[in-house]
Formats: structure tokens, sequence, C-alpha cells
């Protein structure tokens, strides 16, 4: 799972990679706790691949959301 985090400004791009999804998604909310907006995906060769944009990105990571 990978997490691409930006300011607002969008000056600044960064992309990390977590072990485990649950990694992912307590980054996530760190990074919209922020005010900054995050998309997250499956990195290649995994399968099925997974996107979540920046508007679902809340939804995905939040827990009890479904996500």
């Amino acid at each position: 799972m990978k997490i691409d985090d930006s300011a607002t400004t969008g000056a600044i791009r960064s992309t990390r990679t977590f072990k485990s999804e649950v990694d992912a998604k307590l980054f996530a909310m760190q990074i919209l706790a922020k005010g900054w907006t995050a998309s997250a995906g499956t990195l290649n060769p995994h399968q099925p691949k997974q996107v979540v944009g920046s508007s679902q990105i809340e939804h995905w990571a939040a827990p009890g959301l479904g996500g």
C-alpha cells in the first residue's frame, strides 16, 4: 500500500510505502488531520489493484466507515 500526500498548495508531493493497509490508513488519517490531501493505492504486482482517490480517502481510512 502506498500513500501520496500533498499540501493543499500542491507544492509538495511525497509517496510512502507501508507493510500493511492498517499502517497506510493510520498515516492517511494523519495527513487529512493536517488539512492536506491524499490518495492511496496498491503497488505492482499486487492484485487486485486498488486505487483510492482523494475524494474517497477519508471514507477508506476512517475506522467504522466500511473502508
